[in-house]
This record gives structure tokens, C-alpha cells and sequence, in this order.
């Protein structure tokens, strides 16, 4: 896509409006609207905004910040069409005002550690299976809990009664570009998941933000409120962000296949594994980035949280989907639709290289169901458990000097003092569950 070619696609969509996109630390979409006549001076990276505004950027006094667009990122909104008038959208990388790439903006981020790893001989592929549930609103517009459906797992119509939304949202991400590969009702009532084709690493954290907000969107036409939340109801499963990740050779080959041993995975890919169990008790804090995430990361209900690995048991944390050649992958299966895809994909990415860097020995993989383990038994096969709260993963996070290798010292930084925020907040307030086993005995 050149600057030509989105000025001649503008023209004969007639776009009068454009929204320049970024994502913040905590990732979170933000956009900038202009009206048709400033769409040349942003293609070419003139537009400013204020730094100051948005939540771990800059200090007042470094506010002034351009918006860097990327042609490939260009696309017609189809759902912003009305009476001929049409929408566009471009994705930014955010520069100082001294025209350099700021540290703290997490899609510049991901691209550093993306050529980092380039100088080591290889790219990053990601495909990300991201979960959601569509509620009911009440009177007032407001998101509730209630499901439209009591569908279960690959339920089929008339059951699965949103089916008609999960329909057009496919229709309109095809219209933007995606190839779907497959949708369905999940586990629990009202939950739904849409599969779209992998990427190289920026292209799919790009696909991924636009997925959440696209779900959102055009959910919001049928009256529903979608949510990534991770845990919104208890008792039942959780949604979940399973990140099918590989890594490419320079010449285009997958370094994780090699058809000479039984399960024809290569050495670089048993190391990948290796890094990623022995960094995953600290990633989690970026993957699994709410306190809500913990609520989802606990035994039983089909969430990994024991860092094992296996080519086939779903209660490990890292999974090896069957298909070889260059399908051959890893499936990290404790991420959640809350996390920062850009900074989640960064922390897994060095995890993994850790791992192959350092020669590190993967464990022997566990084949049986660790939910049915003892303590014991998990402890013979090296087993270690997820943390179980969002300050016992920001301790974990903190305290592995790879977080601030990856993440810069910037995000690194900022996003701790947040989270911690975060965890304070909730620390301290009265929650419903005390009210309920408390007030009326004490």
C-alpha cells in the first residue's frame, strides 16, 4: 500500500472522515478524527497530539507528539458508511517532537525486539485465538450479565442465538482484509470465539486490537455489550487468549520443525519452550495484566496454570498443536483478551529466545492431567504454578531483569506504577462478596 494508492481508494470511497489509531501502554485503542481536508498532511506524519494526555506516556512538558502512519494498516471501516459518506482508519506509531520513535509507545516497542531478534536469524508468526462474551444492556444502555442464549461448546442455531451478530461481525473483518478461519459458540452461555488466519508479529498484534474493536463495535449495533474480560461470571470458564507463536528462519523456513524425531519439533523449538516455562511465572503480569485475570487462572475450569508443556494435554500452559511443516508451533494457553497484545507478544518473544539463546533444556513433557496431581507428583516433574494474584505476578515481573530488557525502561516503569495503582484500588475497596459473609454475623 503507498500513499498513492490510499489517496485514490479515499477518492473513490468518498472518505471524509479518518481516525489515526495508536495503542497505549495498557492497550487501550486511541484515535485521532480529521476531516478529509488534513488526510494528506496525516499520510504524512504531520499530525500532532498531546503526549501528556494519555495515561503513561510523557510528562507535561514533553506533550507535543506525531502520529507516524502505516500504509499496510489502511483500511475502509465498513460499518462507518452512511448515506455515501464512508470512514478509514490507518494505525500510528507515536515520535517525539524531535522526530524520534517515543520508547514508550508499545507497537515501536515490539518492532525493537522484533529486529533484535532478527539479528539472531529470525521472525515471529503469532495467531491468537481471543474469547469474548456478548451481554445483554439494561434500560438505561448500561452492560449487564445476562446472556442472550444457554448455548454450550459448538452449539448451532437456535440455541446460539447471537449467532446472527457473530455472522456480520465475520462478514465486516473480511471486508477488512481478514481471513476467518473458523467460529463458534465457546464453553459457557453467551461466550463466543472468532479464529482469523496468523501473522508476522506486528501485523497480528494490529489484527488483534482491531478484532477487540470491530467485536465491540458492531456487537454495540445489536443492542449487546461485548466484553474481553477475563472472568466476568463465577462459576463458569473464563475467556482466554490461547497465542499460537513461531518462529521463522530469515529464508523463510519454520526453525521449530524438523521431521527427524518423533514429534519433529527442532532444538530451537525445544529451547523456545524451555524459556518461555522457565519466564512464564514473570510474563504473566503483561499477559494476564488484571486483577479480574487471576479470577480466570485457577484450577478447573480448562485455564492453564501449571508451567508445563505437552503436545497434547490442555492443562499444560504450552501446548504443540498437530500440525507440521510450517504450521509446526507453540500455543502459550494462559494469555487473556485484556492484555496489551503488543507488549504480551514482546515478553513472550524474549521469553522464548531466552531459552534458545542460553541453551536452556526443555523438561520432559507431561502427558497426564496435572489438575488430577498432587503436589507431590508436581514437584517430581519440576512443575511450578502460575501466581495466583495480579501483585504476586507484578513481583515476579519486577524482579526478572528480563521485563525491563524487553519492555524498555520507559514502559517498564510506567506500567508497574499503574498496575500497582491498580492492585491498590482494589486492595482497599469493600467488595460485594464481604458484604455478603461478613455484615449480617460480625
Amino acid at each position: 500500500m503507498t500513499r498513492d494508492e490510499i489517496m485514490k481508494i479515499i477518492e473513490e470511497e468518498n472518505i471524509h472522515f479518518f481516525r489515526l489509531q495508536f495503542v497505549d501502554i495498557f492497550g487501550f485503542m486511541k484515535n485521532v478524527a480529521i476531516p478529509r481536508s488534513q488526510i494528506e498532511k496525516a499520510l504524512d506524519g504531520k499530525i500532532m497530539f498531546d503526549g501528556s494526555s494519555i495515561e503513561g506516556f510523557v510528562r507535561i512538558n514533553e506533550s507535543d507528539m506525531y502520529l507516524k502512519p502505516d500504509y499496510e494498516t489502511f483500511v475502509v471501516l465498513p460499518w462507518r458508511n452512511k448515506e455515501g459518506i464512508a470512514a478509514a482508519r490507518i494505525i500510528c506509531d507515536i515520535y517525539k517532537s524531535d522526530e524520534t520513535p517515543f520508547e514508550g509507545c508499545p507497537r515501536v516497542n515490539l518492532k525493537r525486539v522484533l529486529a533484535e531478534a532478527k539479528e539472531l536469524g529470525y521472525t515471529m508468526n503469532v495467531g491468537t485465538e481471543a474469547e469474548f462474551f456478548l451481554f445483554e444492556r439494561d434500560e438505561d444502555g448500561l452492560p449487564t450479565t445476562i446472556t442472550q442464549d444457554v448455548a454450550g461448546y459448538f452449539t448451532t442455531d437456535p440455541d446460539d442465538k447471537a449467532s446472527d451478530c457473530r455472522r456480520e461481525i465475520i462478514e465486516t473483518l473480511e471486508k477488512m482484509g481478514y481471513e476467518i478461519e473458523a467460529s463458534h459458540h465457546e464453553v459457557a452461555e453467551g461466550q463466543h470465539e472468532i479464529n482469523f488466519k496468523y501473522a508476522d508479529a506486528i501485523t497480528a498484534a494490529d489484527n488483534t486490537i482491531t478484532f477487540k474493536w470491530v467485536v465491540k463495535s458492531i456487537a454495540s449495533n445489536y443492542g449487546l455489550h461485548a466484553t474481553f474480560m477475563p472472568k466476568p461470571i463465577f462459576g463458569i470458564n473464563g475467556s482466554g487468549m490461547h497465542t499460537n507463536q513461531s518462529l521463522f528462519n530469515l529464508d523463510g523456513t519454520n526453525a521449530f520443525f524438523d521431521e527427524s524425531n518423533d514429534i519433529q519439533l527442532s532444538d530451537v523449538a525445544f529451547k523456545y519452550i524451555a524459556g518461555i516455562l522457565k519466564n512464564a511465572r514473570s510474563f504473566v503480569a503483561v499477559t494476564n495484566p488484571l486483577v479480574n485475570s487471576y479470577k480466570r487462572l485457577v484450577p478447573g475450569y480448562e485455564a492453564p496454570v501449571y508451567a508445563a508443556w505437552s503436545a497434547s494435554n490442555r492443562s499444560a500452559l504450552v501446548r504443540i498443536p498437530a500440525a507440521r511443516g510450517m504450521s509446526t508451533r507453540t500455543e502459550v494457553r494462559c494469555p487473556d483478551p485484556s492484555t496489551n497484545p503488543y507488549l504480551a507478544f514482546a515478553m513472550m518473544l524474549n521469553a522464548g529466545l531466552d531459552g534458545v539463546k542460553n541453551n536452556l533444556k526443555a523438561p520432559f513433557s507431561v502427558d497426564e492431567d496435572i489438575f488430577e496431581m498432587t503436589a507431590a507428583q508436581m514437584a517430581e516433574k519440576g512443575i511450578t504454578v502460575l501466581p495466583g494474584s495480579l501483585m504476586e505476578a507484578l513481583e515476579e515481573f519486577k524482579a526478572n531483569p528480563l521485563s525491563k530488557e524487553t519492555l524498555g525502561e520507559h514502559i517498564f516503569q510506567k506500567y508497574i506504577e499503574g498496575k500497582e495503582k491498580e492492585w491498590d484500588d482494589y486492595r482497599c475497596s469493600v467488595t460485594e462478596w464481604e458484604l455478603d459473609n461478613y455484615l449480617s454475623i460480625y
